[in-house]
């Protein structure tokens, strides 16, 4: 199983949590973890040192250009996540598939599925949390792409390097750049949707994106089936979206506890390493 994920010095952590959090609950026999960083990450023998104690392979992308450097940013949207859009320039070209996952999520189910799903004639497998609210009509306006059938959040991705190699380029992406400027809200995100909405495969959020800010939508939604227990029993991937993380002491949302507890194990691990 491939893994890749875009990181910089300050959620290093956050990383092994969820690594941590696939070893234990997905049935693949080998990993292999690629992390984008545009310089090498101060932790990257602890992370080597973490990837190993797992039985994971820990594969350093290090990207030293500036393509990227007039690309809108943010404190939550830094360079690095532009790198997820071209990662097959940077990834040996033997890969044919890699799974991207977002720092911020636990994997509390059988990961397996779902990189081994069939993308017939997609790019990419995504989920969209709009269905749970309406703005799916208006991201196609704001985007200019009106084949694409909902919006896709881009914080689980899987990608069939293969078929982006042929089609995707960042002369394109730049080019949607300077059309877009500021109407991007989430850069990346926005570009993927904008430039390849029509070419993702729709997978279901509440089983490998579940929001986990919006626990009463899902109940609701469901009517009432999509319990706690529910998730527990048949959620892959629960994402901590928005500003407000689990790792923050101040978090109290549901979930808090679970994730903690997962953060909690995989620094006892780093602790075994030290020991």
């Amino acid at each position: 199983m491939n893994l890749l994920f875009a990181i910089d010095d300050n959620v290093t952590q956050q990383l092994m949590t969820t690594l941590y959090s696939i070893k234990v609950n997905s049935s693949a026999e080998n990993y292999s973890v690629y992390v984008i960083q545009d310089q090498k990450l101060r932790e990257t023998d602890k992370l080597r040192a973490f990837c190993q104690k797992l039985g994971m392979h820990y594969h350093p992308v290090i990207i030293d250009d500036d393509q990227f450097d007039n690309a809108p940013t943010t404190d939550r949207y830094p360079k690095t996540i532009y790198y997820r859009l071209l990662a097959y320039k940077y990834l040996p070209k033997n890969i044919k598939r890699i799974l991207y996952l977002d720092i911020d999520i636990l994997v509390i189910n059988d990961l397996k599925p779902l990189y081994m799903l069939d993308l017939k004639d997609y790019w990419y497998a995504a989920a969209s949390h709009t269905s749970l609210d309406v703005t799916d009509n208006l991201n196609k306006l704001r985007l200019g792409n009106y084949e694409m059938e909902s919006y896709y959040n881009s914080g689980v991705m899987l990608m069939d390097l293969t078929a982006i190699r042929k089609h995707v380029n960042a002369e394109d992406i730049f080019n949607y750049i300077n059309k877009k400027g500021q109407t991007l809200f989430l850069p990346d995100q926005d570009i993927l949707n904008g430039l390849y909405g029509q070419n993702i495969m729709k997978i279901p959020d509440e089983i490998y994106n579940y929001d986990a800010r919006m626990n009463p939508l899902y109940f609701a939604k469901s009517n009432g089936n999509w319990d706690i227990d529910w998730v527990i029993d048949n959620t892959v991937i629960l994402h901590f979206c928005g500003r407000d993380k689990p790792w923050r002491s101040d978090y109290k949302e549901r979930y808090s506890g679970l994730y903690k507890h997962y953060q909690h194990r995989a620094k006892g691990e780093l602790l075994v390493l030290r020991n």
